[in-house]
């Protein structure tokens, strides 16, 4: 197998950088959005030179192929053994039994998963023999959009991947995982998969949930599907727009996080109320408190 990765050595420190080579193998398990998209970057990066697709719907295989996502469409087994890096992309709620089975075949293949949630995944394996090939991932980066149709070019670059345990991967898998990211050019931060989880249902999670409820509460005041078109300005549009998000991938996002998400609705919930109750007793002087208070997140954002 091709090294994903090279050291150099400066002073104290002991820094990765990506190799010029190219040539790499890869297996991408599920060729929607997030799949596909990363194949047409680890292609058009020259990080990968041959793209394997594994994909259980046969129409989403054969549109894969197609679009020139993939090179070939192969069984899970034979995908494996002949690519150097494999990159799981399916919904999280089947995450951990292809994860078992990548790892059962595996030899020396760098493992990843892209997937929104972390803790589960990540304890189901740890008792494995090889556990250290796998390094959790999380491209922070995605559409409304599913399927293989919906794959993009260049999404993931300038955005922020996070890397999860580094500590239980073996040394040169979370290199070829960095360096895989370094080539799309995304930023890497760490943390461990607890600990993204609550972030995640933070800054993620409740995005769509609450974009989700929004769009039930008018589709259920406005009848009139004309009335909310015309009326529907920019505002609306972009807090709505997750709502078009598809179901399969996000009740499993959903529920694999639950505790963390239902902590997050329940502040959420208490804001609600709040300027509910400041609207109930005419309270300006509240209410204009709690919009100064909200609009400190502009600072937070330009970090």
């Amino acid at each position: 197998m091709t090294n994903l990765h090279t050291e150099k050595q400066t002073g104290e420190k002991t820094t990765k950088t990506p190799e010029k080579q190219t040539g790499r193998t890869a297996t991408i398990i599920g060729i929607g959005l997030i799949g596909g998209s990363l194949a047409l970057d680890l292609k058009d990066s020259g990080f990968c030179s041959h793209i394997t697709g594994v994909e259980a719907n046969p129409e989403h295989a054969a549109e894969a192929k197609k679009l020139g996502l993939v090179d070939e469409i192969l069984p899970l087994k034979d995908a494996v053994k002949k690519s150097e890096l494999v990159i799981i992309a399916v919904p999280v709620d089947a995450t951990i039994p292809v994860l078992k089975a990548v790892l059962d075949e595996t030899e020396n293949q760098i493992i990843t998963d892209v997937g929104s949630t972390k803790e589960k995944i990540a304890k189901s394996v740890k008792g494995h023999p090889r556990r250290g090939r796998f390094v959790p991932s999380h491209p922070i980066w995605g559409t409304e959009f599913s399927g293989p149709s919906a794959a993009v070019r260049g999404g993931f670059s300038g955005n922020v991947t996070v890397i999860c345990d580094k500590n239980e991967c073996d040394p040169d898998s979370l290199a070829g995982i960095e360096a895989m990211y370094d080539a799309i050019g995304m930023k890497k931060i760490y943390m461990d998969s607890v600990s993204h989880d609550v972030h995640a249902a933070y800054v993620s999670h409740i995005s769509h949930a609450t974009s989700f409820s929004l769009a039930l509460s008018v589709l259920e005041k406005e009848k009139e599907v004309d009335t909310i078109f015309q009326l529907a300005g920019a505002g609306f549009e972009s807090t709505v727009r997750l709502a078009k998000s598809n179901p399969e991938t996000w009740v499993p996002i959903f529920m694999e996080n639950r505790e963390n998400l239902l902590d997050v609705l329940e502040e959420q919930i208490e804001r609600l109320l709040e300027m509910k109750e400041c609207l109930r007793h005419n309270d300006t002087k509240r209410l204009k408190s709690l919009m100064k208070k909200a609009n400190e997140i502009k600072k937070v954002l330009k970090k």
